[in-house]
């Protein structure tokens, strides 16, 4: 594993649960809340992705444990969670393209979600050595 990977891991995982204490506890600015964040629909559409993002953030920082003790199956948790990084970007940038809300503040952490994990699903998907260091 990278270190690119493992600090993208981190970044990624930590910062998933972050947002969510953050959010759970409003400790959010008005000024940085998405458009129409009252909207009931849109609160609920927003913590429809907590367990989403909470199994990412879970198999991610598993893998980096498994990767440090060398068992071979860091691999598998490691394409799972970028599998489901990736899928998480994807749906929240949908969403934001047919609700037509070009907000920077928002669409800059879904694009990094979206198109991070291409860079390393390929290589994980190789059959080189598991534990290489690069």
């Amino acid at each position: 594993m990278s270190k690119t990977l493992k600090g993208l891991f981190l970044v990624t995982d930590i910062g998933f649960i972050i947002y969510w204490v953050i959010t759970a506890l409003a400790f959010i600015p008005k000024e940085y809340l998405y458009q129409d964040y009252t909207n009931e629909l849109l609160v609920v559409w927003n913590w429809s992705f907590f367990p989403l993002d909470i199994f990412i953030s879970v198999t991610g920082m598993y893998s980096l444990y498994l990767h440090k003790r060398r068992n071979a199956k860091w691999k598998n948790l490691a394409l799972i969670s970028l599998t489901l990084t990736f899928c998480s970007g994807l749906q929240a940038i949908v969403f934001w393209i047919i609700k037509s809300d070009f907000d920077l503040m928002w669409w800059v952490p879904n694009l990094y979600l979206l198109l991070y994990p291409l860079f390393f699903i390929p290589k994980l998907l190789e059959t080189k050595e598991a534990f290489a260091e690069s």
